[in-house]
């Protein structure tokens, strides 16, 4: 009896960020047929005795996802962009991901998430990307394939901008406002929107959110300082302006170092509020204007990754 016909290989894409995994699968013709999210984790985890198990657990779930979505598959080709990503945490993270997905470790394009939505967004040397999730980073790809960084230094001193940063902004000024008008807090607009999202108005309430939530868990709350937004809380606004401009700063030092380039801004944080994306218009440099990059990283990482190499990666 004859074997039957080995399946054809599959790309896949995978965008690992603070809040969530997502991966898309793709034919040999580009066409994405199968998606889906997993836990999500980042390349630092990877030499931390407790993180590494979380992604060796998050990697696994991926792989068991892959093969319900495609039975028999050969992983052709892996595009994966995750976030802390970096040179010492490569080999270690690469090591995971070949021996979960059962995939050739030469066939593994590992970058950090945001150098592969740049990567996807633009050829190197054409343009700059800001992007502002749960953290926020402007990146540039140049010419040779060199990706250059500003920002993206995490919650603790950096990240202006980014869902994380908004969220953690509101709170404090929510909470120094207290301690100078007790009562206030609970009554108004800003504190009534976050102290739902986080479900409670005292301050153990609030203090178990900052020791126990996720930084994408904690993230999550900017949603809530939008909503106050809406309803014209000017702590809020003040809170978004600052946000907007400070997405701006990133776009602006690359054009200093780089010159003159088109700026796409990706990442749910930018569109977080109407008032963040004008804040970030006005502090861009006279006769530059930002486009929204709104794409699906994981679609289109696979279907880019089906069709062959990145262009110019070192």
């Amino acid at each position: 009896m004859a074997e039957a016909p080995a399946a054809p290989p599959i790309a896949l894409g995978l965008d690992v960020g603070g809040s969530a995994s997502r991966w898309a699968l793709a034919g040999a013709d580009g066409a994405v047929f199968a998606a889906g999210v997993v836990a999500p984790f980042s390349g630092a985890m990877i030499h931390s005795p407790a993180g590494r198990p979380h992604v060796e657990a998050a990697l696994g779930e991926l792989a068991r996802a892959v093969r319900a979505a495609a039975p028999g598959c050969v992983l052709g080709a892996v595009w994966a962009g995750v976030t802390g990503y970096d040179a010492e945490s490569g080999p270690a993270l690469r090591e995971a991901m070949t021996a979960a997905l059962a995939a050739e470790a030469r066939r593994i394009t590992l970058l950090n998430d945001v150098e592969l939505a740049c990567r996807l967004r633009f050829q190197p040397g054409t343009g700059c990307l800001v992007y502002a999730g749960t953290g926020s980073i402007g990146v540039f790809v140049d010419a040779s394939g060199q990706c250059h960084r500003v920002g993206g230094r995490g919650g603790l001193i950096g990240d202006e901008g980014s869902g994380y940063w908004v969220a953690k902004e509101a709170l404090a000024r929510l909470w120094r406002a207290e301690d100078e008008r007790p009562g206030s807090a609970a009554a108004g607009v800003l504190g009534r929107h976050l102290f739902a999202a986080i479900g409670g108005s005292r301050w153990d309430h609030t203090r178990r959110v900052l020791l126990d939530a996720s930084r994408g868990e904690f993230a999550q709350l900017a949603l809530a300082v939008a909503r106050a937004a809406d309803d014209a809380d000017p702590t809020a606004l003040a809170v978004l302006d600052e946000a907007g401009a400070a997405l701006a700063r990133l776009a602006r030092i690359v054009l200093t170092r780089f010159g003159a380039m088109p700026v796409a801004v990706a990442g749910r944080a930018a569109g977080l509020h109407p008032r963040l994306w004008s804040a970030l218009e006005r502090a861009l440099p006279a006769g530059v204007s930002a486009q929204r990059f709104e794409a699906d990283f994981a679609a289109a990482a696979a279907s880019r990754a089906a069709s062959g190499p990145l262009p110019l990666l070192p």
